[in-house]
C-alpha cells in the first residue's frame, strides 16, 4: 500500500476554546498551499483510492482542495483516529479498515501525525523522528511488516517545484537561454464559504 501523509495547511492561530479550534478554517496562505501541493502531486501522477481526513475543518478543507487538484472524485472519508489527540493504536486500527486499498491519502494534525509517520516507517519498539510542517506531504510504501519513506516534501520545497524553470532553450543565434515556466496560476483566495462547499461536495 502507498500511504500519503498530508498535514493540514496553514490555518491561522490556534483557538483557546476546543470547539472553536475544531472549526478553525484554512487561511489564505493555507488555501494557496493546498493548490501547490495538489498541482505537485498531480504532476507526479498521484492517484489514491481513498482520501481519509480528521473531522476538523482545516483538515477536511485541505483534503478537499488537494483532492480536487489530483482529480479525486470519490467520497471523503472522515476518521476520528486522525484527530490531534488520537493514539497510535487507534491509528493502526483505522488503517486495518483500508488495508485492501492500493493507495490512500491521510490528512491530519500534529503532534500525533508526525509520530504516526515515524512509527509507521520504524522497526517495532523504535520511532523515527520526522517533523511534518503544515502543508507537508510524505509518501510511504507499506508492505506487510516493513515500510519505506520514499520522499517528504515541505511547503518550501513544493513551492520551489511549482516555480521550477523550464529546460534550456536556444535563441536564434544558438546561445543558451533559460526561460521560466509560465507562472502556475495561484489558487484563488477563496472565501470560507466556497472552500466549505468543495469540502461538502466530497463528503
Amino acid at each position: 500500500m502507498i500511504i500519503y501523509f498530508l498535514r493540514h495547511a496553514s490555518a491561522g492561530e490556534r483557538k483557546k476554546a476546543l470547539k472553536k479550534d475544531d472549526r478553525r478554517p484554512l487561511d489564505a496562505q493555507g488555501i494557496e498551499q493546498c493548490g501547490d501541493v495538489g498541482r505537485t502531486l498531480a504532476a507526479l501522477d498521484v492517484t489514491v483510492d481513498a482520501i481519509i481526513s480528521s473531522p476538523l475543518k482545516r483538515a477536511t478543507q485541505t483534503a478537499a482542495l488537494v483532492g480536487n487538484e489530483i482529480g479525486y472524485e470519490r467520497q471523503l472519508f472522515i476518521e476520528k483516529a486522525l484527530r490531534p489527540e488520537a493514539t497510535f493504536e487507534q491509528f493502526r486500527e483505522m488503517m486495518r479498515k483500508y488495508s485492501k486499498a492500493d493507495a490512500v491519502m491521510l490528512v491530519g494534525h500534529n503532534p500525533n501525525f508526525s509520530e504516526f509517520l515515524g512509527r509507521t516507517i520504524s522497526p517495532r519498539n523504535s520511532i523515527a523522528h520526522i517533523d511534518l510542517k503544515k502543508g507537508s506531504v510524505a509518501r510511504v510504501e507499506s508492505g506487510g511488516k516493513s515500510s519505506v519513506l520514499h520522499w517528504c516534501f515541505t511547503p518550501r520545497l513544493i513551492r520551489a517545484i511549482v516555480e521550477i524553470p523550464r529546460p534550456v532553450a536556444r535563441t536564434d543565434n544558438g546561445l543558451a537561454r533559460i526561460t521560466r515556466a509560465p507562472a502556475v496560476p495561484k489558487t484563488r483566495v477563496a472565501s470560507e464559504k466556497s472552500v466549505s462547499a468543495i469540502a461538502k461536495k466530497k463528503t
